[in-house]
C-alpha cells in the first residue's frame, strides 16, 4: 500500500516521460477467460503506475472522486481497451 501511495503522489509536471508506460503499446489481452481480477493485476504489472502513465504523447494523471476506487477505474479502462 505504501508503494501505491507513493505512485499516487507523482507530479506530472516533473515526471520523467521516459519512465512512463504508453498504454496504447501494451499488448491486448485476447484471452477470453473472464477473470477480470487477473486482467487488472496484469494491467497494473504492465503499466507499473496506474496513477500516471502515457496515452500516446499525452501524460495522464489519474485521480478519483470520493467513492470511486482505483479498482473500479481499472475495470472501466480494461473494458474500453
Amino acid at each position: 500500500m505504501e508503494e501505491l501511495a507513493r505512485l499516487k503522489e507523482i507530479d506530472i509536471r516533473t515526471v520523467n516521460r521516459d519512465e512512463l508506460i504508453d498504454i496504447t503499446r501494451l499488448p491486448k489481452d485476447k484471452t477470453d477467460c473472464g477473470d477480470r481480477e487477473m486482467r487488472m493485476k496484469k494491467f497494473i504489472e504492465n503499466v507499473r503506475n496506474p496513477y500516471c502513465f502515457a496515452v500516446g504523447d499525452i501524460i495522464v494523471k489519474s485521480s478519483f472522486s470520493e467513492g470511486s476506487s482505483l479498482k473500479q477505474r481499472i475495470q472501466e479502462l480494461d473494458a474500453s481497451l
